[in-house]
């Protein structure tokens, strides 16, 4: 049952081997991995086609300009031949295992879209584990998302091929509301199986734009009224402190 993997690329030669080498370890084989390079300035895309050259399973494609990373992916979205979609981003990591518990997990249990606990690092140390609840409803992740990126499986069969809204920011979040509009629940598997990489300099890593680009979904995405964008923003604001409180005591 093949798995399409989408893997957006952006000036990413510092990690993207070892995120690729993570890929060709699982020991399910069945896949297929879409590099889609976003129009990158260093000499990431010679490490791409090298990959590219060395496995059929992998593809690479090239953006004529930087279109972000909504764009990106779903131009991969479009392109995947697999039955399941799953992401992982140019610097984090899967365990060995993780695609083949996964989708064992999909496919004993019928579930559209699942996604794990993960591990956190900053380059050589570690910094704790996301652990995932069992299951989660659209009205819950809109309160506080536990679902990353990285973990993330869906089933085109059940759903049909979902792409990510438009927004520079927080577009996975978005999707997995509209998913979580189609079908009551999203599935946790309580193991962690990816590390999600902190860095410095990354997107989710400055929390002012974060949360605007929270805001924007809530009211651009969602169309919730001011008050109800308010009720939800006030839950995201202290589950993130509370998680940030907890970072800082391990």
């Amino acid at each position: 049952m093949l798995v399409s993997i989408i893997t957006p690329v952006h000036n990413a030669v510092s990690h993207v081997e070892e995120t690729i080498d993570s890929i060709l370890n699982q020991t399910f084989e069945d896949w297929e991995l879409i590099l889609i390079d976003d129009y990158s300035t260093d000499n990431g895309v010679e490490i791409l086609k090298k990959y590219e050259q060395r496995d059929p399973r992998i593809r690479v494609l090239e953006n004529d300009y930087n279109e972000g990373a909504a764009i990106t992916r779903n131009r991969g979205i479009r392109a995947a031949k697999g039955r399941y979609i799953a992401f992982l981003d140019s610097d984090d990591l899967w365990l060995p295992n993780k695609l083949e518990k996964q989708l064992a997990f999909m496919q004993e249990n019928d579930y559209a879209f699942t996604y794990s606990s993960y591990y956190i690092f900053r380059e050589d140390s570690e910094k704790g584990i996301m652990k995932v609840p069992q299951k989660v409803t659209h009205n819950e992740i809109l309160k506080t998302c536990s679902i990353g990126c990285l973990t993330v499986m869906y089933d085109t069969d059940k759903l049909g091929k979902m792409l990510m809204p438009i927004i520079s920011r927080r577009q996975d979040f978005a999707l997995w509301l509209k998913i979580l509009k189609e079908i009551p629940y999203a599935y946790g598997i309580q193991e962690p199986l990816a590390r999600y990489r902190l860095r410095n300099d990354s997107i989710s890593g400055n929390k002012f734009k974060a949360a605007s680009y929270q805001w924007r979904v809530y009211r651009e995405f969602e169309h919730l009224n001011f008050f109800q964008a308010s009720y939800y923003f006030l839950h995201y604001s202290f589950f993130g402190v509370l998680k940030t409180y907890f970072k800082k005591k391990k």
